[in-house]
């Protein structure tokens, strides 16, 4: 049986007729070299833009034929491709790693909790000796592993939520300094595979900043994380300051990501169904992006921008709630009423970069839900059409959400080719100032 073929649009001057011809040429070679499967496996849209010349391809066939799997080198060989085929690399910013000290530190917190009785329930399915959910401990060659099968190049390490922020000082400053130097040394080990945030002691914001510049002038890191409020206390409180001053100093972006709302608002408006229900819609359901939104907006009308212009800020899963909620914002706030510089939406536009994502978590097949992906594609076009196409990133939230599904969505994103390489790595490049050598 005639194997079928299914594309990618791709913009490229001549490279689509190009695959057309190569498909013509190969259908024969790869039909008597592969069984069906493996025939499937091939032709997948994400497969063949990684093994796109023949060279690579005949080898492909010849290795499965003879039962050996490609080593990454020779499977992602790029000195085989032309200028004009090259596949276009990622790197991805929302890439979560856990250590057990901290784990252990905050073992009594509500999200700890949460993700213990998820994975009872079957939510993480695996081996919970592995980290809840699994893979969050590591830190070496199965992440890598795990990496390559879905299509990822490069991960910029950011310790989970919870992190040391709400712990107190007299622990969170080492464990903090303990949770980079893990990152550093994977970073050390793979250093074409792997930059860092740094992990921070939000409560402490003279040592908080102290560590900042640590890891950025002492281990190469390229940012930091911070996991939202500290104790209900948000960050356009004056107390925070010294870190954003900091990170404007050392011109590097904070990542802002979601934390538990404050419990009033989680008995007000979360509790009060199944506690898989409940627990989702506090979290990574709802409550996350509400709260991350809420919290941008503070820090724009606290006035953290007008003091630190040359911050960046990184707000993840598409956007949050800033999409579709800062055009609203922007008639709600003039700066006649708040005394800023400017309007909401040009420190949306000026301060802030938005990070694409598919939405499967680690446990659901990628496109079973939403075969074209075609609402996460409405999120990005709202994150797109708000921010633009040179401040978005590309995002895979793992090990919570799916590598594989981020890669196979964004692959399928009928997305301008120009625009794909911004968010791919370019925007990634220029923000965080980053240079890899292919090996």
């Amino acid at each position: 049986m005639e194997p079928s073929f299914c594309f990618v649009q791709d913009h490229s001057d001549g490279l689509f007729a190009r695959h057309v011809n190569l498909i013509s040429a190969l259908t024969s070679e790869i039909r008597h070299a592969t069984n069906a499967d493996e025939i499937r496996d091939l032709t997948n849209p994400i497969e063949f833009r990684r093994n796109c010349d023949a060279a690579s391809w005949r080898s492909e066939c010849s290795s499965r034929a003879r039962g050996r799997s490609l080593t990454r080198s020779e499977r992602f060989a790029r000195p085989h491709l032309t200028k004009e085929n090259q596949v276009m690399k990622v790197i991805a910013f929302e890439e979560h790693y856990k250590i057990h000290a901290i784990a252990e530190a905050n073992k009594a917190n509500p999200i700890e909790q949460i993700y213990e009785r998820w994975q009872k329930l079957g939510r993480f399915p695996g081996d919970p000796s592995q980290g809840v959910p699994p893979g969050i401990y590591d830190l070496d060659d199965k992440r890598i592993a795990a990496m390559d099968a879905a299509g990822i190049d490069v991960q910029i390490l950011s310790h989970t939520v919870p992190g040391p922020e709400e712990l107190e000082p007299s622990i969170a400053i080492e464990l903090a300094k303990q949770s980079n130097d893990a990152a550093h040394t994977t970073v050390t080990r793979y250093p074409d595979r792997f930059r860092g945030f740094a992990t921070l002691p939000m409560r402490d914001p003279k040592a908080a900043a102290d560590e900042l510049e640590r890891t950025v002038r002492k281990l190469g890191f390229v940012g930091a994380l911070i996991n939202g409020h500290v104790n209900g206390r948000y960050l356009d409180d004056k107390f925070f300051w010294p870190v954003f001053e900091c990170a404007e100093n050392l011109d590097v972006p904070i990542f802002l990501h979601p934390n538990r709302p404050p419990q009033p608002v989680v008995s007000a408006c979360y509790d009060g169904f199944n506690p898989i229900v409940s627990g989702f819609l506090a979290l990574a359901g709802l409550g996350w992006h509400i709260d991350v939104g809420i919290h941008v907006m503070r820090l724009i009308l606290g006035g953290v921008f007008d003091a630190f212009p040359r911050l960046q800020m990184i707000v993840g899963h598409n956007f949050e709630i800033l999409s579709w909620s800062g055009w609203r914002a922007t008639y709600a706030f003039p700066p006649k009423d708040t005394g800023l510089k400017r309007h909401v939406i040009d420190y949306l536009r000026e301060n802030c970069y938005g990070g694409i994502l598919a939405g499967e978590f680690s446990d659901q097949v990628p496109g079973a839900i939403d075969k074209s992906w075609s609402a996460a594609y409405q999120a990005y076009l709202g994150m797109a059409n708000t921010i633009g196409s040179d401040r978005v990133l590309f995002t895979t939230d793992t090990p919570y959400g799916s590598m594989k599904a981020a890669r196979q969505c964004f692959d399928q994103m009928p997305i301008d080719e120009n625009d794909k390489k911004k968010i791919g790595y370019l925007n990634a490049e220029r923000l965080l100032k980053l240079s890899f050598v292919d090996k």
